[in-house]
This record gives structure tokens, C-alpha cells and sequence, in this order.
């Protein structure tokens, strides 16, 4: 039986899972592995042969494989231990981790560990659309898979289902690919991401359709033609060869789910204190294992913040905790990470309240205590869109149990709903 123990183990190889080994390593603590189910290190960046990535991390811009091969060696520079095909199969209390690998199952024991397995985007099954079964629809990142590690093409004339900036990447995709998509459809009256960065598919002759809502997918052996509603109840259909479901990412917490670690009902991943600590205080989580979704630059900065958090807790200079104050969403906020703020705090941890709203809204985004309000500012909100909250800015009281994110004069016309 395989058996690793180390000070810390890092589960997932992705830009956050490295930045938090490496934050580690410089802190000066002794074995910190990396455990990864894929062949080798890097996450999604390896799949997304585009720039830009790496910028803020390493000076240059790169496309993501080479983002990736750069993050690998840089964990191998600062003496992190990698190992790769290595699935983690459940977590259990006092970092004790079950494991498979190539030998068969094995037992993994550390001081601390740091979960950082990502996000996933929602398959066609999660999404309701009807119709055949047909051959020709992917995701983004099989896609990628499929054109950058294979050099293969999926199709040649798809269909694009969302306008989120993955959806963009995946139009650069296809460029490269020379494959050539007859249209996007998102079921929102604007784009998810920002409207500039639209221009993209008008530049590459790409038809955008808004308000459509997939009803149906039409094909034998492979797809030949998509059905859509738009909000006049009138149905299209479009001839294609493919349908590409870009977007809605989920996080990847499987093992948390089926663990004794808390889930967070609003980001779907694990619950956090402002350090990055879940619920059992052996456990960190770092990343788009937080919510859904970031760029690699953002997971790769966040790792680093909580693998220094983490080396403070195991060089016994994060304070005890003496209190905890519960952050509560109200109608509008689709989620809040951290969900916890443990008093006393210091500035190691994350900096900010991060937030996600439901749907398109004006208003005064707050943080109150049912008092009194703490914070709040006016903004114009639009879902999928990073709203963030300086937590030095918000005046804790010691006695608080709880604070709660809301907005209030929202636009009339928009109605919100709890996420």
C-alpha cells in the first residue's frame, strides 16, 4: 500500500495548488506534496493554447501549455514534490486523505492540507437541453483537449451556447483551428462578458442571438442542426455540424461533497474563513475551488496568500481564534467567500469579501449587522462579474455573530431572487 506523509499536501496541480506549495516551500517548511490526477501539472492552462498568461506571475507573456510547463518547473525549482497520476478518492478528519494511484490504494497523512481541484464547466445534461444524442457536442475544455494535446477537430460549423470570456477563448480556439462557428447564443438580453470584448465574434463573422434559450438538438449520428426560443416565443433553428456549452462552471468539490467538510450552498465549493481554512481547521481550500471562476493569474495569486496563511498557522503566528462572525447573503447575492470571519484578524488573509450577484441590478451593495451598516457603496451589478468588499473597510464589533450582504434600492424594473 502507497503511503505519503508530509508537513502539507496539496491536492490538485493548477495555478492556485503550485502557488500555495511554492508560498510553502519559502516559508521554510520541510516536505509540502503536490498530488495530481493528470499526467503532468499546469490545470486548465493547458488546454488553452492563447495568451495572454503569465504576465504578473513571471514577467512574459505566454500561451497557457507554456504557462502551465513554467508553473511545473517553478514548483520543481523551490523543491515541491510532485506527484502525478494520483487521484484522491476521500478526505477524512486530522488530514488523512485515501488515495489510488498506478500501485492501487494508499493512505495519505499531513499536518495540513490544501485543497485547490478547481472548477468544471456544466455538462449538456445539467443544462436540460432535449433532442438526440448525436456526436458533436462538447465543452470548452474538451475542445481545447481535443484541438491543443490531440490535433483533432471536433466539428466545423458549431454553434456556441454562452457569451462568458471562456466563450471567447473558445472562439480563439476554433480560429486556430480553422474551424468556423455559425453563431452564439446567450440566454441573457446582454452579454456575460464585458459588451468590447464582443467584438471578437463580429471581427470573425460569428452571428450573436440574445435572449435565446437552446430548446432542442437535432441530429442521427452527429448534430445537424440546433432548435432555439427567443423571448418573442419565436423558435429558430440553425444548421450546424456541433454544439459548444461554454460557461456555468461549477466548482470541482466531489471530495468535499463527500467528506465531513461543510459546503457552501451559494459558490457550491467549500466553506472558508478569511484564511482560507475550511470547517475542519487541518483543511485549507484555495482557487476556483471557491467559486466559479477566476483567471489563473487571480488562483495563482489567492494560492499564494493561503499557502502563507498556512505556514503561519504551522509556525504558530496566526492568533487563536477567539470568535467567529457567520457573513449571511440576502435577496440578490448569488454568494460571499469567504462565509467566516475569525476574530482576531490580521492582514495575512484574504483582503476582500468577494462577491457575486443573481442578476443585472442598481443599488447600494452593504455589509450590515442588522444595526447598523458597516459598508456599502453604490453600484451598477451584473451577474458572473467580481464585486469585491475591503475587508480593512468594515468596522467588526467583538460581539457580532453575524453580518449580512445585501442591496438595497435596486433598480425597480430588475427583480432579484436569492442565489
Amino acid at each position: 500500500m502507497t503511503r505519503i506523509d508530509a508537513d502539507v499536501i496539496v491536492v490538485g496541480g493548477g495555478p492556485s495548488g503550485i502557488a500555495a506549495a511554492v508560498a510553502l516551500k519559502q516559508r521554510g517548511i520541510r516536505r509540502v506534496v503536490i498530488l495530481e490526477r493528470e499526467p503532468v501539472l499546469g490545470g486548465v492552462p493547458r488546454h488553452c493554447g492563447h495568451p495572454p498568461f503569465g504576465m504578473r506571475e513571471f514577467g512574459r507573456v505566454m500561451t497557457g501549455p507554456r504557462y502551465a510547463e513554467r508553473l511545473a518547473r517553478y514548483a520543481l525549482e523551490h523543491g515541491v514534490e510532485i506527484l502525478t497520476r494520483t487521484t484522491v478518492v476521500s478526505l477524512a478528519q486530522d488530514g488523512e486523505l485515501r488515495i489510488a494511484n498506478h500501485s492501487g490504494q494508499g493512505i495519505g497523512r499531513a499536518s495540513r492540507v490544501v485543497l485547490a481541484t478547481g472548477v468544471r464547466e456544466m455538462p449538456r445534461s445539467a443544462r436540460l437541453v432535449s433532442g438526440d444524442r448525436p456526436l458533436g457536442i462538447v465543452n470548452t475544455g474538451a475542445l481545447q483537449a481535443y484541438v491543443y494535446l490531440q490535433g483533432l477537430k471536433p466539428f466545423r460549423r458549431p454553434v456556441i451556447v454562452g457569451t462568458e470570456l471562456v466563450a471567447l477563448s473558445a472562439l480563439l480556439t476554433c480560429r486556430k483551428a480553422g474551424i468556423r462557428p455559425v453563431a452564439m447564443l446567450e440566454e441573457n438580453r446582454r452579454p456575460t462578458t464585458y459588451r468590447p470584448f464582443m467584438a471578437l465574434p463580429r471581427l470573425m463573422g460569428v452571428s450573436v442571438h440574445y435572449g435565446a434559450h437552446v430548446e432542442a438538438i437535432h441530429g442521427s449520428t452527429r448534430v445537424e442542426a440546433v432548435s432555439f426560443r427567443l423571448e418573442d416565443g419565436q423558435v429558430r433553428d440553425i444548421a450546424c455540424d456541433g454544439v459548444l456549452f461554454t460557461g456555468r462552471f461549477t466548482p470541482e468539490s466531489t471530495l468535499v461533497r463527500t467528506s465531513h467538510l461543510e459546503l457552501d450552498d451559494g459558490t457550491q465549493g467549500p466553506q472558508i474563513d478569511q484564511y482560507g481554512r475550511c470547517t475542519d481547521s487541518t483543511y485549507y481550500a484555495a482557487g476556483n475551488l471557491l467559486r466559479p471562476v477566476e483567471t489563473a493569474g487571480w488562483s495563482f495569486r489567492e494560492g499564494c496568500r493561503i499557502g502563507h496563511c498556512v505556514a503561519d498557522d504551522l509556525q504558530g503566528i496566526m492568533p487563536r481564534a477567539q470568535h467567529v462572525v457567520k457573513i449571511e447573503r440576502t435577496e440578490g447575492i448569488k454568494l460571499v467567500v469567504p462565509q467566516r470571519i475569525v476574530l482576531p484578524s490580521t492582514a495575512q488573509g484574504l483582503a476582500q469579501l468577494q462577491v457575486r450577484v443573481t442578476r443585472q441590478a442598481t443599488g447600494s451593495l452593504n455589509v450590515n449587522t442588522g444595526r447598523s451598516t458597516l459598508w456599502q457603496s453604490h453600484k451598477h451589478l451584473l451577474p458572473e462579474r467580481r464585486v469585491l468588499i475591503p475587508m480593512p473597510q468594515i468596522a467588526l464589533e467583538d460581539d457580532l455573530d453575524a453580518l449580512s450582504v445585501g442591496i438595497q434600492s435596486a433598480s425597480a424594473d430588475v427583480p432579484l431572487s436569492r442565489g
